[in-house]
């Protein structure tokens, strides 16, 4: 009989999960409220916003494959992800806090240009921050069952997470810190869920025990390993459908606040029961899904997920008030538990797949390759948050045109319907390996039985 991962005995699932609430708390809470505090409160033109992101997302998907082999490559006594979580969870937290200490007396360039250089440092981070957590998973954790058990967990805490970073924060910054048209709140909340996620990141650093054996292969060469992730047709298909759902939830958070104040016609602090009650649903929602893929596997719940999704987009638009959205939020909350309870499971199947073919765990390059769909997102909410001017007139807080309510529906809602429904169609023909024990045991029952 096989003896038990080392690595897997020495790191237990919360220990390891536990660091998703320390690297969502900061990225949440700049994706959550950028937008309302730069282009509502600051007055960031719609059009300046739109190119900026763009660049930033181009920069972005440029280093994310070099910090990813930077990490692969790394040897120390360490491990090779610890060194760069526990350096990288200061860097975060400082660079978010200045992201929201912008000075009120910034205008025109110079507001684009912090706005610029600190949202690309932010990002740049948050890469160097997940690419390492990821790739931590599929090392500590081979087996799906236990895996589909710590991401179930680690998806747990990133909701709590959300809780704090995108629920209570609307009501941190704008009453209890600050006011709806002051940036001090938002300054003061920055602070604080720095110290919290840099504390948390380096917490379950420490305890996280890599499996030394990984360390010992031959050290892979940056341009030759991309190329053959480049012509992995896995690598297209997964991280093309994936980013349907990743740049539709992204949308989501970033315009849910101004959807609140806009559509629904209240204050941003209102936010926070719209939120907290998506955010709840999808935490009691991780139990099943998680239940059901590991029941029926990954796949499968994948696919599921993916088809309830919509549903949840067309019943917030239709939302009138309060109470509608959030019965509409109960409805989406469960489309997004299952895409949070399976989608890293399929990427995870991809890096299995990589590791055998090659012989190398190169999960920090392969995620990193991965996070160039991720940047789709800052592309498109810039350009969908531009299409607000050209179309309905939406240019800033100062200039918000005739229709501002019906322009952030179509934000938050029927952009994200369209990439669901293309994403929900996609992933029925997106093809996975087996994980490693299912492909042995099939592989032993060919061997047995040449004739099946």
């Amino acid at each position: 009989m096989s003896q038990p991962d080392t690595a897997t005995a020495r790191t237990p699932a919360w220990r390891y999960a536990i660091g998703m609430f320390g690297t969502s708390i900061p990225i949440n809470m700049i994706k959550g409220s950028m937008i309302l505090f730069y282009v509502e409160i600051l007055g960031l033109d719609v059009r300046a916003y739109g190119v900026v992101m763009v660049i930033y997302a181009v920069i972005d998907a440029a280093d994310n494959p070099l910090l990813g082999h930077l990490s692969d490559r790394g040897r120390s006594r360490f491990g090779r992800r610890r060194p760069w979580l526990v350096a990288g969870a200061p860097m975060l937290a400082a660079c978010m806090i200045a992201f929201f200490s912008a000075p009120d007396s910034l205008h025109g360039a110079g507001l684009v240009l912090w706005f610029a250089v600190f949202a690309i440092l932010c990002e740049a981070f948050d890469s160097m921050l997940n690419a390492n957590y990821g790739a931590l998973l599929p090392e500590l954790y081979p087996r799906e069952r236990d895996r589909a058990v710590a991401n179930g967990l680690r998806q747990g805490f990133q909701l709590v997470a959300l809780v704090i970073s995108l629920a209570v924060t609307p009501l941190l910054t704008t009453q209890v810190f600050g006011t709806e048209r002051t940036t001090e709140g938002f300054r003061t909340t920055a602070i604080i869920y720095g110290v919290i996620a840099v504390a948390v990141i380096v917490f379950m650093a420490i305890g996280a025990r890599e499996n030394p054996r990984h360390a010992t292969r031959e050290r892979s060469r940056l341009l030759p390993s991309l190329w053959s992730i480049l012509r992995n047709p896995m690598f297209w298909t997964v991280g093309l459908t994936g980013a349907c759902y990743g740049i539709a939830m992204a949308l989501v958070l970033s315009g849910v606040q101004l959807y609140v104040r806009h559509s629904l016609g209240l204050p941003v602090g209102n936010a926070l029961y719209l939120q907290g009650v998506v955010i709840a649903v999808s935490a009691g929602g991780l139990v099943l899904w998680t239940r059901i893929a590991a029941r029926r596997g990954a796949l499968w719940t994948w696919r599921l997920a993916f088809a309830v999704l919509p549903a949840g987009f067309v019943a917030l638009f239709l939302a009138g008030d309060l109470i509608t959205a959030i019965a509409a939020g109960i409805l989406l909350g469960v489309g997004w538990s299952g895409m949070l309870a399976t989608n890293d499971l399929i990427v995870a199947r991809v890096l299995d797949a990589d590791a055998a073919r090659n012989g190398a765990h190169r999960e920090g390059l392969f995620l990193s390759a991965f996070g160039f769909f991720g940047r789709l997102n800052g592309i498109v909410t810039g350009l969908a948050l531009t299409s607000l001017g050209v179309f309905f007139g939406y240019n800033s807080g100062d200039d918000p045109g005739a229709a501002p309510g019906f322009a952030f529906r179509v934000y938050l809602c029927g952009y994200p319907f369209v990439l669901s429904v293309i994403g929900a169609v996609a992933a029925r023909f997106v093809r996975v390996p087996l994980e490693p024990a299912a492909a042995a045991a099939v592989g032993s029952r060919s061997d047995a039985e040449p004739g099946r």
